[in-house]
């Protein structure tokens, strides 16, 4: 898309800062209440529904240029944190320190503030996607997730896991609707047949391939595509968060956001936005890509071994950005190594990954009990030297399987969301061009080499301050 003026929707409603009063009892008391998916006085229990928010444009096929909501305005530098407000009830000045929080009661008359419209340091979005499990639920779950991991857990966790600890928080994400055209060119090979040959000392696999050149071309629209925008967060790889636990429990329901207000906060914690849109726009861009991508895989299904892809175009027609809040239930745990570990839970959908601290020792033992017990047994009933070999090859190979699996059960290292698979799309006007250009037989690898119709790029971006 070539750059052109941004359109800006303007999401802020402009109030003053401070209470939000019940009109039926005049309250400042209005929280969210996950029961009955509502806000609710909880004085005289009035209960207001949810505001839609109003000016972003719900269908991504209609996008033309680039849009963005106020909520997603560049963060200004040096903006203070600490905001002091004056209550209305009695007149006390109330400061809140909008890095942790955009509420907070009044120490004398336990009226609460709030900060009601948007400030120039990323704390305020478009939309917020309320609490929809409680926290008992939230609870229930991540004891689940711990109790078919305390085998092999570290004792020091297994003495000391308890959830009255987890707590409700407010992520900042960013949503990007797409609208794009794309065009893809490559080569793609089908088999038509797959044989046997035999040789002196072995047998063979061998495939007789056709080999086309493939083209795609297509439009696509793409919703709600979900990118973590705190610093901190985005950053998967840390050693000493397992931040990529947090992120592989989406998607979530992104098309239930509402009109942000300060009371939904009330209760939970929450982060701030710390990243600007010219900072990620390159990441984004990719996994628009991404999704591109493996949306027409459906369509090439024949290629059955694969598609190279030689040139991919994907040029966006219109794009909107919209800054929000999504709700985490959330564990943690600092280790002996100070690596925070946590477990998350998807506030909205029940999605539960985490991550647990191992006692590794317990784990190489058993791993290497695997290896040694089948030659053991084989030198006890007297087996010939090539079979014992056989085996401590296999017990080898078994040992590595069961410590690699049960790392990757309790770590989650790789845990992550599929983005590419998992963002709401839509792919239209599909027109191929394909032509046969030669039949190779004989050919002795199983897929094609060089297929890259499943890879992503966008994942591998990486944000810094130095991209700031």
């Amino acid at each position: 898309m070539e750059k052109e003026e941004v359109k800006v929707i303007d999401t802020n409603d402009k109030k003053e800062h401070g209470e939000n009063r019940c009109p039926e009892c005049g309250a400042s008391d209005v929280t969210w209440n996950e029961k009955k998916q509502k806000l609710v006085c909880n004085y005289c229990s009035t209960e207001f529904e949810a505001e839609q928010i109003e000016g972003i444009e719900k269908e991504a096929k209609n996008l033309v240029g680039e849009t963005r909501t106020t909520g997603t305005k560049d963060i200004e530098e040096n903006t203070n944190d600490m905001i002091t407000l004056k209550c209305g009830g009695c007149g006390a000045e109330v400061v809140i320190n909008t890095k942790e929080s955009t509420n907070a009661r009044c120490h004398w008359c336990h009226s609460i503030l709030s900060i009601n419209s948007q400030i120039d340091n990323g704390a305020i979005p478009d939309v917020v996607l309320p609490f929809k499990l409680k926290k008992e639920e939230a609870k229930e779950k991540i004891e689940q997730f711990v109790e078919k991991r305390k085998f092999f857990a570290n004792g020091n966790f297994r003495r000391e896991f308890t959830t009255k600890n987890i707590m409700g928080v407010y992520f900042p994400y960013l949503l990007v609707d797409a609208n794009g055209h794309a065009n893809f060119k490559g080569t793609g090979e089908h088999e038509v047949r797959r044989y046997t040959v035999e040789h002196k000392d072995k047998s063979e696999t061998k495939y007789d391939v056709d080999i086309y050149d493939v083209e795609r071309t297509f439009d696509i629209s793409i919703d709600d595509l979900t990118i973590e925008s705190n610093l901190d967060r985005l950053n998967k790889t840390k050693k000493d968060k397992t931040n990529q636990v947090i992120n592989a429990i989406m998607p979530f329901d992104t098309e239930n956001c509402i009109k942000y207000k300060g009371n939904y906060l009330a209760g939970y914690s929450s982060e701030k936005r710390d990243i600007n849109v010219k900072d990620i726009e390159e990441k984004v861009n990719k996994e628009l890509k991404d999704v591109a991508r493996h949306a027409i895989n459906k369509e090439i299904k024949f290629y059955d071994r694969g598609v190279k892809w030689e040139k991919e175009e994907l040029d966006i027609k219109g794009k909107q950005w919209v800054s929000a809040y999504l709700p985490v239930w959330l564990y943690s745990y600092q280790d002996s190594k100070k690596t925070l570990h946590y477990v998350a839970v998807n506030a909205r959908t029940g999605e539960t990954m985490g991550s647990i601290p191992m006692n590794k020792v317990k784990l190489s033992i058993l791993s290497l009990l695997i290896f040694i017990l089948p030659i053991l047994l084989c030198l006890i009933l007297g087996a010939s030297t090539g079979m014992t070999i056989g085996f401590g090859i296999f017990s080898s190979i078994a040992a590595l399987i069961y410590y690699a699996s049960k790392s990757s059960k309790y770590m989650n290292k790789e845990a992550r969301h599929t983005y590419e698979k998992e963002t709401k799309h839509e792919i239209t006007n599909v027109e191929k061009n394909d032509q046969l250009k030669q039949t190779k037989k004989g050919v002795s690898n199983s897929s094609m080499i060089g297929a890259n119709n499943k890879k992503i790029e966008g994942e591998n971006i990486k944000i810094s301050k130095e991209n700031k």
